[in-house]
């Protein structure tokens, strides 16, 4: 009934545009059934090819085949999920800085892409990465970190690591309780780092909070095998103990970073401060001229000389 309203060049393109169709189901059904077969056998083989890579960690590799197919597939969900998750991998590696965010900003590209294209349930990997890949970018994007973590750890994603990295965004965005909360989660899902158990101290540093901050400070101390660890956390510690009218105390945390570390200008200009606030300022001074000496360009040591 409808077509009978229709003007005749109008009608006359309809029955084209259906005898198109008609042409073009009928090359389908008369391409041999083992051609087609064989076509979707080759597309399921190259994905397989592609998470084979994967597995093997050859990222790189995944990384630049991904990208030249997505020259041909620029909006395929797949690829770009791929890409995204091999240039993270291939960026948290790169020693430059420069180089790292430059493969951290194509993985949020290709992953904020993939969000786009495909509109039903996502998968939660992407949320995840995501929020690792704007925790690289520096605090100015820890907002967009936590969001996404959050949201990766909503939808049930259980990576050990997603705790200790939401307790950073979230101390980047001064937002200590939750920092803390989620530091303490990561406490129990892992063996402790002594990254983490710094991290958490900071954290409680920050909220005011000194005993649960020496506590940790100390079981840092105890368990790191790094030395430049070890040098913050004593540094940390000494801070509260001084702060605290423990001299004795922290005098003797600077003076075990000078026996471990060899000379160290920080941890003489502290020493400096102590002395002076006991009111000895010949050795104040004397430690800050080693602070000098040490590092020329310690301004603060500089400066307490020069007053």
């Amino acid at each position: 009934m409808l077509l009978e309203n229709v003007t005749i060049g109008k009608k006359s393109r309809y029955i084209r545009l259906k005898f198109g169709h008609l042409t073009a189901v009928l090359v389908v059904l008369l391409v041999p059934l083992p051609l087609l077969i064989a076509y979707r056998s080759r597309l399921s083989n190259e994905r397989k090819d592609y998470l084979e890579l994967w597995q093997e960690g050859n990222y790189q590799e995944t990384y630049e085949r991904s990208l030249s197919a997505l020259e041909k597939k620029p909006m395929d969900y797949f690829l770009l999920t791929l890409h995204g998750f091999s240039a993270f991998q291939i960026g948290i590696s790169q020693i430059n800085n420069f180089d790292t965010l430059n493969y951290i900003d194509e993985c949020i590209w290709s992953l904020r892409k993939a969000l786009l294209v495909d509109k039903r349930d996502k998968d939660s990997r992407i949320y995840y990465v995501l929020g690792k890949a704007y925790y690289y970018k520096g605090a100015n994007f820890a907002d967009l970190s936590v969001n996404y973590l959050e949201k990766a750890r909503e939808a049930g994603i259980e990576a050990s690591d997603i705790h200790e990295y939401l307790g950073m965004a979230y101390a980047s965005i001064r937002d200590y309780h939750n920092s803390v909360a989620s530091f303490s989660r990561a406490l129990d899902a892992q063996q402790p780092s002594d990254t983490l158990l710094i991290s958490i101290a900071r954290s409680y540093i920050a909220m005011g909070e000194m005993e649960p901050a020496k506590a940790y400070l100390l079981r840092c101390i105890d368990i790191s095998r790094d030395s430049k660890t070890i040098l913050t956390a004593r540094l940390h510690l000494a801070e509260i103990l001084g702060n605290e009218g423990a001299a004795e105390q922290a005098e003797a945390q600077y003076m075990a970073i000078l026996n471990e570390s060899g000379e160290n200008a920080e941890a003489h200009f502290r020493l400096g401060l102590l002395y002076s606030e006991k009111g000895d300022t010949t050795r104040a001074r004397a430690e800050w001229r080693r602070a000098v000496r040490i590092d020329p360009a310690h301004a603060n040591a500089r400066a307490r000389l020069n007053m």
